[in-house]
């Protein structure tokens, strides 16, 4: 079992170490001040208000990288929209109608296949057509 017993501040003895110093902290100081923390600070005004740490020489070099950082990506974005249309447009005007043209050139065939068989069908039917060999099929 645990017994928990209170500690008052009369008792507490200060142990003198090689590592104190002879400057107490005291509770009136703090490292971070609640009233210099703005809770409605934005993250905006937070970024602006290091402007004043970064050397202006440092803030313009790391403008003109981002302005071109941002240009190039502007650039390549273009560019690739521009490539993307031509192969569509492309792609549209000429794919299209071949795929078309072939698409109808197989159903041209298929009908004409089904017309020999058919042919071929009724001629074995009938006996065949006088006077033709009997290894060729009709129509020639």
């Amino acid at each position: 079992m645990v017994l928990v017993e209170e500690v008052k501040e009369d008792i507490i003895v200060d142990h003198e170490s090689d590592y104190e110093t002879e400057s107490e902290f005291s509770d009136d100081m703090s490292v971070a001040s609640d009233d210099d923390f703005d809770t409605n600070e934005t993250l905006a005004q937070r970024i602006a208000a290091l402007k004043d740490i970064v050397p202006p020489e440092t803030r313009t070099a790391v403008s003109k990288s981002a302005t071109r950082v941002v240009d190039l990506a502007k650039w390549a974005a273009n560019g690739t929209g521009q490539l993307a249309w031509w192969i569509t447009t492309s792609a549209l005007l000429v794919g299209l109608p071949l795929a078309l043209a072939i698409e109808d050139e197989a159903r041209i065939t298929q009908q004409e296949r089904e017309m020999q068989m058919q042919s071929a069908g009724q001629q074995q039917l009938m006996g065949g057509a006088p006077g033709q060999p009997a290894g060729v099929p009709a129509g020639f």
